[in-house]
């Protein structure tokens, strides 16, 4: 695992953004969160050579969608950080695995109440691991084929993350869906 530490969820701060994700100003989580300001985040889709998805079940410790199955890896971009960086840097917290470069900019999502007020900038590469995910922000993760992960979520919704399902309804029209570089 990287040498990077997660800070406490209270201690972290982020930008505080406009209508167009311009960055107006800087507060910490708990403020942006309680008052719903919009903010930004990074979401990564790992797929394998054979075409499987990486998902990670989250943390029965995260204060958002404990327990819930989502997206490989991640988090907000921290005060002062830009999306690719934070992209990286995500990647090696949570999956233990540091990247020379940022994954592939897939899509983009506007904030809205889904996302939680986040703009949220899409990834996605190929890696086949391992991984090394990190006990307070995963519990547990798997591979799953694209067919496989549509019918649970099909037949189980409740058990995936709703920013989860609603990106991966986009990702389906996204250029070069399920097509990593």
């Amino acid at each position: 695992m990287n040498g990077n530490v997660k800070a406490r969820a209270g201690d972290e701060w982020f930008d505080v953004v406009n209508e167009r994700d311009e960055v107006t100003g800087r507060e910490r989580r708990a403020v942006v969160h309680a008052r719903g300001l919009w903010h930004r985040a990074v979401y990564i889709f790992v797929f394998n050579a054979a075409g499987q998805l990486f998902l990670q079940k989250r943390s029965m410790i995260k204060d958002s969608s404990p327990g819930l199955w989502t997206v490989a890896c991640s988090g907000h971009v921290d005060s002062g950080e830009n999306y690719d960086d934070a992209a990286q840097r995500e990647f090696g917290e949570e999956l233990g695995v540091d990247l020379k470069d940022p994954p592939s900019r897939w899509f983009r999502v506007d904030a809205c109440a889904v996302t939680g007020w986040e703009f949220c900038w899409i990834y996605q590469l190929r890696h086949e691991g391992p991984f090394v995910l990190h006990p307070e922000e995963i519990e547990a993760g798997r591979w799953l084929t694209v067919s496989e992960l549509e019918r649970q979520m099909r037949d189980e919704p409740e058990q995936f993350c709703p920013i989860f399902r609603f990106i991966w309804n986009r990702a389906a029209s996204a250029p070069g869906n399920n097509n990593p570089d």
